[in-house]
This record gives structure tokens, sequence and C-alpha cells, in this order.
């Protein structure tokens, strides 16, 4: 590892610049090389030392046929041990990428992989070891497998691939990783600056009348994106590996950390459209794209408005029926274990996520589920929080009320609801009817509300789990098994009960794909084949997992911090 004893390197000087990504057509049997070495990255006003596939930030778009395979030779020049993972892709085990399938390919070393494409759809390409420190630093690039039939999507003018990430920069530097071990554990690495394409103000033009095809995907370590385009009108058509069984028309699309959505844009109107960002508390600008005045020359707007349903996934729906009502094969539940040193003296417990929520007792927070953290006792007396006029130099109770009295430091800090520039008025925690939490959000973490307490956390204070609820079994030591040609249905449990409830996409390795069934017992309304999901706080989602290829494959958190800090198991598939 090249590295020093307490930081990887972060000068610039004499590292080339990062280059746009250029698009590469492959055919059948080409043979392609990918180096990873590091580069200067302009971002705004800073210059920063990051890492790229051939230079570039994204790496290169790889555009293949649907049934090619070619061979990608990848040489190491990076900062440490790595593999290159082909996210998506059902293809031969030994090249899927990960620890368990080959050797680490060490610093100056090679190592050839012959890459598959049996489906039509967008992929991507990145780490999976230290993959949160890899992916934050810019190593992932985009696959784009073309249909061998040509019907296969609705008629576009052109296609873009554009990745959506964010980046997390401290003094003119992208922030600190330790060597040794993974921080942010808790929430996962939140960047303050939001790239498209690895560009912070992305610029693209069209013209008037065209239909753009955008291949989404979200390579942020944890940030989930809610992408628009403000001024367009844009269609649902695909997700990660393949169409959708309806088309739709839609505002807005969510992915989480590692999925891929496909939509159509119709630019119908001449001057400045802009790429978003939305959230419950914000909207973001993404980038721009100045629709010109000239009409294009082939006009697509008459398919554009028409919602085509596809015949194979709606065979899909028929051959899945018997599956929505039937017992789940394999049940596994998410959940945290937090365990944060109490300071010395005397503590009272507060969250995180809501510091006007303390007691003096460990629990829980009723607003979030998070646990209570110790932190010590503010002195200066207790107060009533509802009514500040009462005031103790002892603990009790209201007389007004009859609420528990609190330090008075902390209700005075909870006067502003906790977080600066954060309304809870819109961002509610709270829970709805059917016990799940984070209702106003949408069952998703947009940001990280707990800066401090995150930039701390490690997998020694920190437990991120996936439990198996038949055998008590936990990450790692989950064994399951299967066989080609099975149809195993895995009920995903995002339980509330835990530390620190939270959302997770789940994703599963070239093992096969998998169907959405349903989520909280409502059947899934519109399919399309997956390798992620997301599962939100508090959410039950059941999946139908079609087993294809034969060896030993991963499953796991998508966000980069949980997967390294143990939230991962494999299981091996036999002929």
């Amino acid at each position: 590892m090249s590295t020093t004893r307490n930081h990887f390197p972060t000068e610039t000087a004499g590292l080339p610049e990062a280059r746009a990504p250029e698009l590469v057509e492959l055919a059948d049997g080409d043979e392609f090389k990918l180096r990873i070495a590091p580069v200067a990255k302009r971002i705004g006003d800073d210059t920063v030392r990051m890492l790229a596939y051939n230079g570039s930030i994204p790496g290169p778009v790889l555009k293949v046929k649907e049934g090619s395979e070619i061979s990608v030779e990848i040489e190491n020049q990076g900062d440490m041990e790595t593999t290159v993972h082909w996210h998506g892709l059902r293809l031969e085990n030994r090249y899927d990428g990960t620890h368990e399938t080959q050797a680490p390919i060490q610093l100056g070393e090679r190592f050839t992989a012959r890459v598959e494409f049996p489906d039509p759809g967008a992929y991507w390409y990145h780490p999976h070891i230290r993959q949160d420190y890899g992916q934050e630093m810019g190593l992932y690039g985009n696959i784009l497998v073309e249909p061998a039939d040509p019907d296969y999507w609705p008629p576009a003018n052109r296609e873009l691939n554009l990745t959506l990430d964010d980046l997390l920069l401290e003094d003119g530097r992208v922030a600190p990783f330790s060597p040794s071990e993974t921080n942010y554990v808790a929430m996962g690495r939140f960047g303050e600056v939001l790239l498209v394409n690895g560009e912070a103000e992305l610029s693209l033009e069209a013209s008037l009348g065209e239909v753009v095809r955008f291949y989404l995907t979200n390579t942020a370590n944890t940030r989930t994106f809610k992408f628009a385009v403000a001024g367009a009108r844009m269609k649902l058509v695909g997700g990660d590996s393949g169409h959708v069984e309806h088309e739709q028309f839609v505002d807005d699309v969510v992915l989480a950390p590692s999925e891929r959505v496909v939509v159509d844009v119709l630019f119908d109107h001449a001057g400045d459209v802009t790429l978003e960002h939305r959230t419950p508390e914000r909207t973001y600008t993404l980038g721009s794209v100045h629709v010109g005045e000239e009409q294009v020359g082939t006009s697509f707007e008459e398919q554009f408005e028409l919602l085509r349903t596809n015949d194979d996934m709606v065979a899909e729906r028929e051959r899945i029926a018997e599956f929505i009502d039937a017992d789940p094969d394999k049940t596994i539940g998410f959940i945290a274990e937090m365990d944060m040193e109490a300071p010395e003296g005397p503590v009272v417990y507060a969250c995180p996520m809501h510091p006007e929520v303390v007691s003096e007792e460990p629990g829980s927070c009723p607003q979030c589920g998070m646990k209570l953290l110790p932190v010590a006792a503010p002195s200066g007396g207790y107060t009533c929080p509802m009514h500040p006029e009462v005031v103790s130099d002892e603990p009790g109770h209201c007389p007004k009320c009859q609420m528990k009295l609190l330090p008075t430091a902390l209700v005075d800090a909870a006067g502003g609801h906790g977080h600066e520039g954060h309304d809870h008025e819109a961002h509610e925690h709270g829970h709805d009817a059917h016990g799940h939490g984070h209702e106003a959000a949408g069952g998703i973490e947009w940001e990280d509300d707990m800066v401090d307490v995150n930039r701390m956390t490690t997998p020694a204070n920190m437990r991120w789990k996936i439990v198996d609820r038949e055998t008590g079994a936990e990450n790692a030591a989950i064994d399951w098994k299967f066989r080609v040609g099975d149809q195993v249905k895995i009920r995903l449990l995002n339980e509330m009960a835990g530390d620190h409830p939270m959302h997770h996409p789940f994703h599963v390795h070239g093992a096969g794909r998998f169907l959405v069934l349903s989520r909280d017992g409502e059947p899934e309304s519109n399919l399309v084949w997956k390798d992620t999901v997301l599962v939100r706080t508090g959410e039950t989602v059941d999946i139908l997992l079609d087993v294809t290829h034969v060896g030993i494959w991963m499953a796991h958190c998508h966000i980069a911090e949980h997967h390294e800090s143990g939230m991962m198991f494999s299981f091996e598939v036999t002929e």
C-alpha cells in the first residue's frame, strides 16, 4: 500500500490533469486496457488528488453489444491493492472482481478479465477492496450494453451516460481516509459537492424537440439521489438491467447508491433547463441543458408520447404470480449496533439526529429510533422545555405540565430544533401508523444529520449487520447454498429495533438477477430486472432471485462504508 502511516497521498504536483470520459465502442472478442493511476482534478476553486481509470473521471464508457464478450487488462498504478467489480453483469465467477474470486491486483501488477454482457442495459465498474476510498476518489465508469433487438428501447435522438456522485472536501483536499480502517460508518460519507460525470457544473446542449436518453448511475458512497429535469418532460423506460414493464411519465426518479435508471427526456421548449436533485428540505442544481431554437433533424416527439408495455416483462409478471403470496425461502434483517464510549463524569443521553431529545436514562429516540448516545451532562441547572421560565438546581418535574426537567444548556441548544440549517417541520422523522420511521423523508436519510458523530464511527464502535433470521448467522457467517435454476424468494427486513435505523441499498452479485415482488405486502406495480434494491427505513421488501451462474457470490449493502464495515455475506451456487 503506497501510503504513509496515517493517510493516503494527497499531493497533486506532477500529476496529469483528469480528462473527460471517452466513449469506447468494443466488438465481440475485442481487447481493452484499463489503467488505474492518480490524477489532478479541478473541483470548483480547488485542485485535488484523485484516482482515475485511463486518466478520466468517470472512467471510459464501454459500449458493447448484447451477447458479446471482451478481454480487459487491468493495470494497478493506484494507492493500494485492488480489484475491478463489474457491477450488475452476469459473468464467469472468477472475473466478478472480489477478494473471494481472485487475488487482489497488487501495485504495479496486471490482471486480465473476460467480461460477458448477456443482458441489455446500463452497468458500471468500480473497486471492491476499500470501496469507500476508491469510489470516493473517482474510480467508477459505465458500461452500455446495446440490445440485440432494435426495438427494445423507444426511439431517441441520442444517448448520454450520467453518473451522479458527491465528494467531501476539507481544506482544499478530499477529506482524509485512514488506510487501516473505514470511518463515517454510521451514515456513510456524504459529500458537500455534487458531481455529474465528475463535474460540479455540468453544462449540456440539446436541439428543440430532441429526445435524449439518459442512463443514470448513482456512484456515490451513500447519498441517495432524486433526479429531476426542470423545464422538460421525462419518461421512465428502464432500470438496472433493462426496460421496465410499463413506461410512464415521471416528475423525478430515485436512485440509491449503485442503482441505475433509464429515462427519456423531451426538450420541447427553447431556453435553459435545469438538472436537479430534490430532497424534502431543498433542491440542488446538478447541471444545465441549453435548448437551442433550431429544431432537431428527426422528430421522435410522437413516439415519446406513447407509453409502451413490454411483453417480456408482462410474461414475467405471469410467471412470478405464484411467488407473491408464498412464504420466503430466506429472510434477512438489516440492523445496527452502536457502542460509543461514555465521557467521564455525569452523563445524559441525547439523539445525535435530534439533539432536543434528551434523557437521563439510555434508550432510543422516539422520533427516529436512533440509540441515545451518552454525552457529558452540562452544568447550569434544569429547565422545563415547555415552560422555560421554570428552572431548578435539581432534577425533577415541571409543576405546570409535569414534564421532566432537562439540563438548561440542552434546552437552550434545542431552542433552534437541533440542526442548523435544517427545518424539522419539513424533515420529520416521525413514525407512521404502521410503525415505520422517517415518514416525511420517505424512509431515506437524504443528508448527514449527525456529522460529528458520523465522522468518528468506525467498525470498532459501529456494527452494521445482515442477519439470517432463520439461523441467526450474521454477515460473513451466513452460509447459503443454491443451484442453477433455483427461484429463491428472499425477504429483506429493514428493522427499526437497531441502534440506528436507516435505508440500505441491497446488492446481489452476478449469480443471477432479481425482480422485486412486493414492498410492505403491496405487489410491485412496474417490474424491471434488478441487481440492487433500496430498502427504506422500516420497510419489508420481497425479491425473487433467478439463479443462473455457478460460483461464490457476494450480497451486501451498497453504502460503501456499511459494506466495508462488514455488512456483507457470500453464498454458493452449484450446477
